[in-house]
């Protein structure tokens, strides 16, 4: 058990995390931080966190665990604020759908300390973003992608694996390069495809008339467009 989850970004992913490990038994404390007060007040009256912390900073002081659950492009600069916490025997996770830029920042900004630092993917999420959606069993029985470095200390990638594994999920390890590759090709290009898709119709000057048409192949073929734009701008 962990005594205090820091969680970085109450969104949906980080939301579910903390919402799992409370349904698991496996932390006394979580203690959350978001840009956005309104974002941590409403987590707190959800009950997915249990006080709100003023920073990214105090979110991981006095945390055994911390995630890290921010658009991929926002990890550099919130490993630069929490640095001078991360301490040996941590465990410091992201939730990053890519992980080639994650690792690069982390080496940049951590330096000696990113042994630390456990890149994780979960595979799971919805449509709809945000606290409100947060779900206690996104992750049940979905896959977990770990691309830990050769530095990354093997404690705490084995602990990393039993806290994915104890709130239902399935882990695997691949390099941050074999990730990339991997997900360009079954995830990042079709949520690509579908916004451009969808956009292309909306916009044009019938757009409206044409979507009040569409049958179920087109709500099948661009549902993942309903997905939450900043994110997948950054993926």
């Amino acid at each position: 058990m962990f005594n205090q989850l820091g969680l970085i970004g109450c969104g949906l992913m980080g939301g579910s995390f903390a919402l799992a490990l409370k349904r698991a038994g496996l932390v006394k404390r979580v203690i959350g931080y978001s840009k956005s007060p309104s974002t941590t007040d409403r987590a707190k009256k959800l009950g997915v966190i249990d006080d709100t912390a003023e920073s990214a900073l105090l979110a991981v002081s006095g945390s055994d665990i911390v995630l890290i659950a921010v658009p991929v492009a926002a990890t550099e600069a919130t490993l630069k604020a929490i640095r001078h916490l991360v301490e040996p025997g941590v465990l410091f996770m992201d939730v990053g759908s890519t992980k080639r830029d994650v690792v690069d920042a982390a080496r940049r900004v951590l330096k000696e300390r990113v042994p630390c630092f456990v890149p994780a993917h979960p595979i799971a999420g919805k449509e709809v973003a945000g606290i409100a959606h947060a779900d206690a069993a996104l992750y049940t029985g979905r896959q977990v992608i770990l691309t830990p470095l050769p530095s990354t200390n093997p404690e705490l990638v084995q602990k990393a694996t039993d806290v994915w594994s104890a709130i239902g999920a399935q882990v695997m390890k691949m390099t941050p390069e074999n990730h990339d590759a991997a997900f360009a090709a079954v995830s990042h290009l079709p949520h690509l495809l579908a916004f451009a898709y969808f956009n292309s119709v909306a916009k044009q000057p019938a757009g409206r008339d044409f979507l009040s048409l569409a049958g179920p192949g087109f709500r099948d073929f661009t549902r993942i467009a309903a997905s939450d734009s900043a994110v997948w701008r950054d993926i």
